[in-house]
């Protein structure tokens, strides 16, 4: 099978107008899910600079970060750690809090998920103001990991959100 460009990939991903609100610009990632080669491919990109045996875990973030983030940890023989919002993980978890436009949310990760020193890639589908991401830095730092870098599939650079990121290494396939 070969490996699919970044403009391929780029072309796939559809745009949905006004989506989840009017005004909005969604970017929608199920077409990429949809065809094997360009989702082997998006592995293969994601983790391009990334050797196997490098990390120990993969943390995904809620939700489609689970989908990258499960296949990238398959694809070097990694653990794969979820970071979900409060309440939604079933035991004893270690959380965040961080803001947003209009509020605040928290984060959460089981107690037992990283070890400290454990070095961990932190991947996702979309960045964008960064809250969540940074969140999930804040938590996995606070808990002794070593970040190894942070990946996503997609950038909304407009939005800055690689900003509130700190100094981790952090990369995208694709920025709009």
């Amino acid at each position: 099978m070969t490996i699919a460009s970044l403009s391929e990939l780029e072309q796939s991903i559809r745009n949905v107008s006004d989506f989840p609100n009017p005004g909005i610009q969604f970017k929608d990632i199920t077409p990429v899910l949809a065809d094997g080669r360009l989702f082997d491919s998006t592995i293969h990109h994601l983790l391009s600079d990334i050797p196997k045996g490098s990390v120990d875990k993969i943390v995904g973030i809620d939700a489609r970060g689970f989908i990258f983030g499960a296949a990238a940890a398959h694809r070097l023989g990694a653990g794969f750690v979820p970071v979900r919002k409060k309440g939604k993980l079933p035991w004893k978890t270690h959380e965040q809090n961080y803001d947003l436009e209009y509020g605040s949310s928290t984060v959460a990760v089981h107690i037992d998920a990283v070890a400290p020193g454990e070095r961990i890639l932190l991947v996702d589908d979309l960045l964008a103001t960064g809250g969540t991401a940074g969140a999930a830095l804040q938590l996995l730092s606070r808990l002794g990991a070593k970040i190894v870098g942070v990946r996503f599939v997609i950038e909304l650079g407009f939005l800055g959100g690689r900003e509130r990121l700190g100094d981790f290494d952090v990369r995208s396939l694709i920025t709009y």
